[in-house]
């Protein structure tokens, strides 16, 4: 419509010049001639026709040379106009792949984003977002292939693709494959803060605490976590591997894990039971009963409680002494109680023992007390008492073993 306009435009701008000169030049009383001679030709004429002549034949020209131009650059046009066509659905298809994803039309949304993702200003979101599809709906080939798909299309986006990679293995448990690729993207971006987080999570889904323990300090300096998300991390990182520790057997390994710990984790009596406990169950309960003596004097818990009653002592007796120092605060403690006769039993105190046992049971029955009565009037000769505590001990355990199943239902 434009090219028409100007052309009439121009059309009547060279007849009205045309008019105007030969009307200017007929003004005169001689307006003159022009004469042109070629060789053994000449042509002569008037002023004014050869100068309306000369504007239409320019008029001409001109519009020869456009409309030429014009054609010679058509098939460029419309190649643009068709990618810009073809750029346009393109980010139609991508806004409409990513409403359906939201929507969980997931084979829809993969269609239409691959259909148009090689015209997109964006093919990057195309292939990432048909993984994602594609993941959802279990076509785990089609997924890859969309990710080897947005490698190749965008080599510089590498972290992008491989963090997406990362997230798709883990939704999928794939949990070996999403490490691969997160310790890859780790070692290129060692401070990147998705590439640390996601790092931590897989970490935690196989088990590698060690690992974990040594991320700690950059999830720290990169402040992708909380300061106190950071301490509970810490504290399950290293009850875990206290816990492998106890596993293996090796006191040297168990005590040199513990002196790592920072003192705040240490005080928690959970990681304390379990470094205790770790040690009591390497046969080196000894080494650690001063240590295990004192964490029960000043944090009073019955898991330490019953750690310290089940140390192998080279010093019975101190042992015992030690124990019966809590009973002046903690009287009617069964827990006490019954770990005050089991050491007395230990001291041959057979009395002693008795009279412990019999309190415990008095205050709080439990299936430890009983098995200790019992087995001490047993050794006594006291063949029917020893049977009844065995009765009330067996009962007991029946009673709690049908709670815990009611709990459970």
């Amino acid at each position: 419509m434009k090219t028409a306009l100007y052309f009439l435009g121009a059309l009547i701008f060279a007849v009205a010049a045309a008019f105007f000169v030969n009307n200017w030049l007929q003004g005169f009383d001689t307006p003159g001639y022009v004469l042109i001679g070629i060789g053994h030709w000449s042509l002569e004429t008037t002023l004014a026709v050869f100068a309306v002549t000369l504007i239409i034949v320019f008029f001409i020209l001109y519009f020869f040379f456009r409309s030429l131009g014009y054609l010679v650059g058509l098939p460029g046009r419309l190649k643009r106009r068709g990618s810009a066509v073809k750029f346009n659905r393109s980010q139609e298809a991508l806004i409409a792949g990513l409403v359906d994803s939201a929507e969980g039309n997931w084979e829809k949304a993969e269609n239409v984003l691959i259909k148009h993702a090689s015209y997109s200003g964006a093919p990057l979101l195309h292939y990432l977002t048909a993984a994602k599809a594609a993941q959802s709906r279990g076509a785990f080939d089609k997924r890859d292939e969309y990710l080897k798909k947005a490698a190749d299309q965008s080599p510089d986006s590498g972290v992008a693709i491989g963090l997406t990679q990362a997230e798709l293995h883990l939704s999928g448990n794939e949990f070996e494959q999403a490490l691969a690729t997160l310790t890859r993207l780790h070692s290129i971006e060692p401070t990147h803060a998705s590439v640390l987080k996601l790092l931590h999570q897989t970490y935690q889904h196989v088990g590698d605490w060690e690992s974990l323990r040594k991320l700690l300090p950059s999830l720290h300096t990169n402040k992708v976590l909380m300061e106190a998300e950071i301490k509970l991390l810490e504290t399950e990182a290293f009850s875990k591997l206290l816990k492998q520790s106890a596993g293996t057997g090796d006191v040297d390994a168990i005590q040199a894990l513990w002196s790592e710990i920072p003192n705040y984790i240490r005080k928690i009596s959970g990681v304390s039971a379990v470094y205790f406990a770790a040690m009591i169950n390497a046969g080196a309960g000894a080494l650690v009963e001063d240590e295990l003596a004192v964490a029960v004097s000043v944090n009073w818990d019955a898991t330490l409680l019953a750690l310290y009653g089940s140390i192998a002592s080279a010093d019975a007796l101190k042992q015992l002494a030690m124990a019966e120092r809590w009973l002046s605060l903690h009287e009617n403690d069964a827990v006490l109680l019954t770990i005050l006769g089991k050491l007395s039993l230990q001291c041959a105190d057979s009395e002693k023992a008795q009279a412990y046992l019999v309190k415990s049971i008095a205050v709080e029955p439990t299936v430890q007390a009983y098995q200790l009565l019992g087995d001490l009037l047993f050794v006594q000769g006291d063949k029917d008492r020893a049977s009844q505590c065995y009765k009330n001990g067996l009962e007991l355990a029946s009673s709690e073993i049908v709670s815990r199943i009611d709990t459970l239902s």
